[in-house]
């Protein structure tokens, strides 16, 4: 399987203001990244990068073997799954939920002249399933709540068994009980052997699943904590990162944050 993703020096730059700042970090294929920092810290830019919608201003970024600038974008586009609120908000509201997941084959959101294979609707039928959606295939995208809806999301970024899976803020604006129930099954999702390489951007240090194993913290664009989980998920790096004082616990995987009183 091709490696993940290599930054190298990648900055990227808007109007004069550096949005990441030589940014070198790497994923092989079999870790399970969270990114976190501040608000601006640069986290959606580096996630853009990732999913080959945008290109660095200053060195490379290589996803999946093949660097962005020499390759072919809308072939290594589908070999991408990529969840976002900004792409959720292009799915058609009255669009069934299973058109939704299935357009991912063509990479399109709603459904226009194109055909699809009954090899095609087995697998949306079989994602949805894993996803806990398989009672939601007839509803419409616009009537379900922001926890479906992401689920939804999710379900038709592994349409396609992507070989990188890139997604940002899942649990965003979740209820306590959709957000628990989400990290469930992004947990199990991480865990099976056969997962592609994850990456997840965070707020909230209490969203990272289990199952996933490093961690790149964010500040003013540049890396200030990269590597293992445990070895960077911790109240220094934190601290540092947010500009805070702040106690980090971990109980059986889960991590919390609140300031130091």
């Amino acid at each position: 399987m091709a490696s993940g993703l290599q930054f190298t020096d990648a900055s990227v730059v808007r109007g004069g203001t550096s949005i990441l700042d030589s940014v070198t970090w790497g994923v092989d294929s079999a870790e399970r990244w969270v990114i976190l920092g501040p608000n601006g810290a640069g986290k959606t830019t580096l996630l853009q990068l990732a999913a080959a919608q945008l290109h660095p201003t200053r060195g490379t970024v290589s996803i999946l073997d093949d660097q962005l600038g020499k390759a072919d974008v809308f072939d290594l586009r589908p070999r991408i799954g990529f969840a976002s609120t900004a792409l959720g908000r292009r799915m058609p509201a009255d669009e069934r939920v299973m058109d939704v997941v299935l357009t991912a084959a063509w990479s399109v959101t709603g459904r226009w002249n194109e055909t699809y294979d009954e090899i095609d609707v087995r697998r949306a039928q079989r994602v949805l399933s894993e996803w806990h959606l398989d009672a939601f295939e007839d509803r419409l995208f616009g009537s379900l709540s922001d926890g479906e809806q992401k689920r939804v999301q999710i379900a038709r970024a592994v349409m396609t068994d992507p070989e990188l899976l890139l997604l940002d803020e899942p649990a965003a604006s979740l209820d306590l009980g959709a957000r628990e129930e989400l990290l469930q099954l992004l947990s199990g999702f991480a865990s099976a052997p056969d997962a592609p390489a994850m990456v997840m951007v965070t707020h909230h240090v209490e969203e990272i699943p289990r199952g996933f194993t490093h961690a790149l913290l964010l500040a003013d664009g540049a890396v200030r904590a990269a590597g293992p989980l445990d070895e960077v998920i911790t109240g220094t790096h934190l601290s540092a990162t947010f500009g805070l004082d702040l106690v980090v616990t971990n109980e059986a995987g889960r991590f919390t944050a609140r300031a130091a009183s």
